[in-house]
């Protein structure tokens, strides 16, 4: 067992908030992603989970018991850094063998597990090489073969992925993933890459500036952002997002940005007119065409990226993006006419970035 409870955690560096009052409950065996930007605060909840930092508020429970205090040591956590933190020095089967060998377990036992853990990691014939003999892959498998050698109730994983190139980490994705759920260990795992979060995650944490913005699962909250953040990190290519103000006409509403318009109908019309809003719509949604129906509109660069392309757009000042079929026939320099589906849109509260309700 090893459900996670983490309840109102702030910490602090100097005068840097680095995370407030953070709260949420994993369940026993969840894989839960923390999502954000660089410095957003996603590393030092892991390191006050594993006790390396001191929280300055808050509590951590682990099964029911509080473990804010205590050692790093006793907390029953494993964790994969970044780097991977291998001891160049020892062989593969010793830096396996080292969080047994501190735990004074029988040799026969250490040597059991050992083998046991190289053989479901598919690194048995790599165990009398040193660090500096394996590849960035085979590195990060004894990493994670450390911490699961250890059998702990939570695994913290600190951008374990990040220093392989791209074809391996998508590979060790996939492994990552099965792995902890043949182990059914539970995992809170630290990354910026949307594309990690989105398909290893049970649950995706979005985090910016030390707070918690949305919680849910991956395909949830893609569809359903609560925040402009979210929507703006969100997603490759990523969420348009528009300032605009609420026009009101013969009883109809209109988005009205600095170069266009959008007719959305009665909809809106419990608003004032004048509020300002951010106008959400992701690339998928926003159709181009050349035949002079919508939002005129040219070509400004195209990015062919395999099975779709992006086009982007611009309309006055205003760029945007759009995600088409391969085959597409767009180019630089070429009039388009944008199609912006209103029932496909998101409104944020442009104070505040809250989401809208259009109705």
């Amino acid at each position: 067992m090893g459900a996670l409870s983490i309840r109102n955690l702030s910490k602090r560096f100097g005068k840097t908030q680095a995370v407030s009052n953070f709260s949420i409950e994993v369940e026993d065996s969840e894989f839960l992603v923390l999502l954000g930007p660089s410095g957003c605060g996603k590393s030092t909840i892991l390191r006050c989970l594993a006790g390396l930092e001191q929280p300055d508020e808050g509590e951590i429970y682990v099964d029911g018991s509080p473990i804010t205090n205590l050692a790093p040591k006793a907390r029953d956590v494993a964790m994969v850094f970044q780097n991977y933190a291998l001891y160049p020095h020892m062989s593969v089967f010793d830096n396996l063998a080292f969080p047994l060998k501190m735990r004074k377990l029988p040799v026969a036992q250490i040597r059991e597990r050992v083998k046991k853990t190289a053989e479901l990691l598919q690194i048995g014939e790599l165990l009398t090489r040193k660090p500096k003999e394996l590849s960035g892959g085979q590195r990060q498998r004894v990493a994670v073969g450390r911490a699961v050698i250890r059998e702990p109730k939570l695994f913290l994983m600190d951008e374990p992925l990040s220093n392989l190139d791209a074809k391996l980490r998508t590979y060790m994705r996939s492994e990552l993933k099965a792995l902890q759920k043949e182990l059914g260990v539970t995992t809170v795992y630290v990354t910026h890459d949307q594309v990690e979060a989105m398909t290893m995650a049970d649950r995706v944490a979005i985090m910016n500036d030390g707070v918690l913005l949305q919680l849910g699962p991956p395909r949830e909250i893609y569809d359903d952002p609560s925040d402009v953040f979210v929507a703006g990190f969100l997603g490759s290519p990523p969420t348009n997002l528009i300032d605009c103000s609420l026009v009101k006409e013969k009883g109809r509403c209109f988005l009205e940005t600095q170069d266009f318009r959008i007719d959305i109908g009665k909809r809106l019309l419990d608003y004032q007119k004048g509020r300002r809003f951010t106008l959400g719509i992701k690339p998928r949604f926003l159709t181009l065409s050349k035949d002079q129906n919508g939002i005129q509109g040219e070509v400004f660069l195209v990015e062919p990226t395999g099975d779709e392309v992006i086009v982007n757009v611009k309309i006055g000042d205003i760029s945007l993006k759009s995600l088409s079929e391969h085959n597409t026939e767009f180019r630089p320099g070429q009039k388009v006419w944008v199609k912006i589906p209103s029932e496909k849109i998101y409104l944020f509260d442009s104070e505040n970035g809250k989401r809208t309700a259009v109705k």
